[in-house]
């Protein structure tokens, strides 16, 4: 298993993403954001195209109804603090909200007080929602307005269509006019927004207690929050519009549902849409605006400190922007913790690696991408995460990629402590090195991007660089007057850096000293010329 995940991610940059799939990774992530079944946002999107066929939009029509129904929920992570302090935990609470969102006041409003911290008593429920919407109606207009102000500009960065932008503006507008910020009212609102509504909503009924309850809420919500004209034609589809919607995953399905051109980005253009992706993630908490951003640049420079080829630091640096697109799927609560975490608390945050690595996994051409992101907490002596990953199991960048990560965490301000001074980090990350969590040829190349003096001992169980080379060498089975001949030195001086190394590393023979330099990165294994089935 290890070993597979090493070699994907060694994979090369294919150069072929659709934007659909770009904006289908971005949905996937919104759905995590949301508390929604996985590929919610995909199936809102097939449904909403197969609707807007059945009323004879033209093709480009379909595109931004197609687009809009993908990312009708971009803009969620914006307001992820407000609906924290609003709901506790606004994962738990946010399904609830939005398949009520349409109905009745009456629903909306019980359906609040049922889910907004079920933890507190009925009072004290009340008093922290009061404190959360002090400012009443005109709170949650804001709370719509930021939603849509963020779905609305990465929409724009990646690429997505000026009728598209526009109905990311308004997709909390209902067609009675009571929607939020309340601007808009029946045909007013875009008329992709209005299909995609009847989509969602008949999707959220649809995953909850089957098709024939779908299509009696659409019925029901007609005229009301839906448009009449869209609920009638979803009623003439019927059941059938829920046709092949149940497999294991919809994404080829989502691929193919795609109206037009299905046009493919560009390479000038991945970087871009990768960046709102990472926008997307880091907005989740105020604490970590920009930390992605940071990571790529800082593994970007890394990988040149570090030699590795152009190709490979592209890749990197794609990785890096998108390593914490997971985070997205831990509740703020969590993030904001100013204390310790428990048992609980540390188990979900470890999975959001692997959230980042699933995610990025369902586009084609972002799965070399996603191996690399996937391992960004793993530590070289097994005990990170997710998969407690070995040196020798995975390659340079994903190294540099984790102890760049590392590194622009200490120097960012988190709820239970301040910003680390740049010096301080740089000892912290040293000692990672020294105690083996980190390969020091990771650490070096982070240090030296960062601009900072690179100490000889940030090396595991303070080996010399010199004894790193012996090691090396040793490792590759020569004898010890051949090590000491390449580098220039006597016998017996190799020998005596070879009994210092084992000393130091707690070994004492030559296979066991190779076996320590391969766990904490300080030689890489050689691939095979050939593999054979046997």
């Amino acid at each position: 298993m290890l070993v597979a995940v090493a070699e994907d991610a060694r994979q090369p940059w294919t150069g072929q993403l659709r934007l659909a799939e770009a904006a289908g990774v971005l949905s996937l992530s919104t759905d995590l954001a949301m508390g929604q079944p996985l590929e919610h946002g995909l199936r809102t999107a097939i449904l909403a195209v197969r609707l807007a066929d059945a009323l004879g939009l033209s093709q480009h029509e379909q595109a931004t109804v197609f687009y809009t129904g993908l990312l009708h929920f971009a803009g969620c992570t914006a307001d992820s603090e407000i609906d924290a302090g609003f709901f506790g935990d606004e994962l738990a609470a946010r399904p609830a909200m939005m398949s009520a969102f349409l109905g009745s006041r009456r629903e909306l409003v019980s359906t609040a007080m049922r889910v907004a911290h079920p933890d507190l008593a009925p009072l004290g429920r009340l008093a922290a929602m009061s404190r959360s919407a002090a400012g009443g109606i005109s709170e949650f207009r804001k709370w719509a307005r930021v939603h849509c102000d963020v779905a609305r500009l990465l929409g724009a960065r990646m690429g997505l269509s000026k009728p598209v932008q526009d109905a990311l503006r308004h997709l909390y507008e209902r067609w009675d006019g009571r929607g939020l910020p309340g601007e808009l009212r029946g045909d007013q609102v875009p008329l992709a927004v209005r299909l995609m509504q009847v989509a969602q909503d008949a999707d959220m009924a649809w995953q909850r207690d089957g098709a024939a309850a779908a299509c009696k809420l659409i019925a029901g919500r007609a005229g009301t929050g839906l448009d009449p004209a869209a609920a009638a034609a979803f009623g003439e589809l019927g059941e059938k519009a829920f046709d092949q919607l149940d497999p294991e995953s919809v994404w080829d399905d989502m691929l193919e549902a795609e109206p037009g051109p299905r046009p493919e980005l560009a390479e000038d253009r991945v970087d871009t849409c990768l960046s709102a992706v990472a926008d997307f993630a880091d907005l989740k908490s105020t604490y970590t605006v920009g930390h992605s951003r940071d990571v790529a640049e800082l593994a970007g420079l890394a990988g040149h400190a570090a030699g590795l080829p152009e190709p490979e630091i592209r890749l990197l640096r794609r990785a890096a922007l998108v390593h914490d697109i997971g985070r997205v799927a831990i509740p703020v609560r969590i993030w904001a913790k100013p204390g310790p975490l428990n048992r609980d608390e540390t188990e979900r945050v470890r999975l959001h690696a692997y959230y980042s690595e699933r995610v990025l996994d369902a586009a084609t051409g972002l799965r070399p991408l996603a191996r690399l992101a996937g391992a960004h907490g793993e530590r070289a002596d097994g005990s990170g995460y997710h998969r407690g990953s070995k040196a020798a199991d995975l390659p340079l960048a994903a190294w540099l990629l984790a102890a760049a990560d590392c590194y622009s965490a200490m120097r960012e301000a988190r709820p239970y402590r301040d910003a680390i001074p740049a010096e301080r980090a740089a000892e912290h990350l040293t000692a990672s090195a020294m105690a083996g969590r980190l390969p020091a040829e990771a650490v070096t190349a982070i240090l030296t991007a960062a601009g900072l003096p690179v100490s000889g001992s940030a090396r595991p169980a303070g080996l010399s660089e010199r004894e790193c080379e012996v090691l090396a060498l040793l490792a590759t089975g020569i004898t010890t007057k051949q090590v000491a001949r390449q580098l220039g030195i006597s016998p017996k001086t190799c020998d005596h850096h070879i009994q210092h190394l084992y000393a130091k590393t707690g070994v004492t023979t030559r296979a066991g000293a190779t076996l320590y330099a391969l766990e904490h990165g300080l030689i890489q294994p050689q691939a095979p010329a050939a593999t054979v089935e046997r």
